[in-house]
């Protein structure tokens, strides 16, 4: 097998500035994320993100939370979105038809504090939507916090994601624990955004840089 792996996929999530942007593509990031929910301080509106993500060669993910699925589709058009991350309390019929109204993929966000809590997903989600993202959770925040779940108690669940259905992994990466996040979880994507920036919303280049740097590192390691 080669030693050149093309796992994990990495995503800079919460850009709000263009220069992050250009920095985090010229990094290597693989998706570009920007946030479209009202509450959260990285917020953008559907026009200024696609401002921010014009001409960019990588794939986008907008997120947004408790929209329905046709205002989705619509915002997803406008920015001209890869892919539509979902964070609220979103159906699954919803989602569906969400995935169906476009050439977007849907992936819908878990906030995991147990194994059981990515088992649910599976069950409520597998067929739907096209990934899965397994978040740290908070109590009030849907997503963007900064926490980490226990990796060690959802490592095992790994094996139980089907084949086709992306696996994420997010909530409290940064460059100097996404590695050992790779190693315990496999994860088909790493998404980061707080744990790359100076303040919110504001990316550190040189964090940027490290984090794309050791997640490909650890990814080779994967496949030696």
């Amino acid at each position: 097998m080669s030693s050149t792996c093309s796992y994990p996929k990495i995503k800079i999530c919460g850009l709000t500035r263009r220069e992050d942007v250009l920095v985090a593509e010229e990094a290597g990031a693989d998706y570009l994320g920007v946030v479209m929910v009202p509450e959260s301080p990285r917020s953008r509106t559907p026009e200024q993100a696609r401002i921010l993500l014009a001409g960019v060669g990588t794939r986008t993910a907008i997120v947004l939370a408790d929209r329905g699925w046709s205002e989705a589709a619509s915002w997803a058009e406008t920015v001209g979105a890869s892919v539509v991350q979902l964070h609220g309390s979103e159906s699954p019929e919803d989602a569906f038809r969400l995935g169906e109204s476009g050439p977007w993929q849907v992936w819908k966000a878990l906030r995991v504090r147990a194994a059981e809590d990515v088992e649910k997903g599976l069950e409520r989600f597998h067929g739907v939507v096209d990934g899965l993202v397994l978040d740290g959770w908070d109590p009030v925040l849907l997503g963007g916090t900064g926490n980490a779940f226990r990796w060690d108690q959802v490592a095992g669940i790994r094996e139980a994601f089907p084949g086709g259905t992306t696996f994420v992994a997010a909530g409290g990466l940064g460059p100097d624990n996404v590695q050992e996040a790779i190693r315990q979880l496999r994860p088909h994507v790493v998404d980061v955004s707080s744990g790359v920036e100076g303040g919110p919303g504001v990316k550190d280049r040189n964090l940027v840089e490290s984090f794309i740097r050791k997640a490909r590192s650890a990814g080779g390691e994967m496949v030696r």
